[in-house]
């Protein structure tokens, strides 16, 4: 494995691992303040490591070229659904601009990032879900699926624990 694979993987790898702990806290302990400063730099972080993946991967492997960046995505796409489609390049980069965003909302404004609706939060997860799936499970194969089938059964298990036990309360 070349050094600029390795980068390109390392930063993915970070960034799906904080994702998790992230998303724990999002579904769970949405205001509760205890573990909230050190989630936010593990989210933080996470993101940062987001955008170097992308970063890396779009100078080593495609030198800038967004054409190139669409005729990977789609190869890789028809590898798996065969269907010849690009399109999922745009669903990272709408996933890199929206949890920056989301980085700055928490940093600058936490009341309003603390009181945003439980929609707009279980929606933001679903999407992340989805994503999380298909880069550790769809995609990859080997170890790094078992390990990504495991990170979304206990994100599944501990949504479900919260949200069973809160209609008993």
């Amino acid at each position: 494995m070349s050094k600029s694979d390795f980068l390109i993987r390392v930063c993915v790898w970070l960034a799906l691992l904080g994702y998790l702990p992230g998303a724990a806290y999002a579904l769970t302990h949405r205001n509760d303040g205890r573990w909230e400063k050190a989630l936010r730099w593990i989210w933080t972080a996470s993101g940062l490591c987001l955008l170097l993946h992308i970063a890396f991967a779009l100078h080593f492997v495609h030198q800038w070229n967004q054409a190139s960046v669409y005729a990977e995505t789609a190869r890789q796409t028809a590898e798996v659904f065969k269907v010849n489609w690009g399109g999922g390049m745009y669903v990272n980069y709408a996933l890199l601009t929206l949890w920056i965003a989301e980085i700055v909302w928490w940093w600058a404004w936490p009341q309003s990032y603390r009181r945003r609706p439980r929609w707009l939060t279980l929606s933001w997860q679903a999407f992340l879900l989805f994503i999380f799936f298909n880069a550790t499970v769809v995609f990859v194969n080997g170890t790094l699926r078992w390990l990504g089938v495991l990170g979304t059964m206990v994100l599944l298990w501990v949504w479900w624990r919260k949200h069973s036990w809160e209609r008993w309360d």
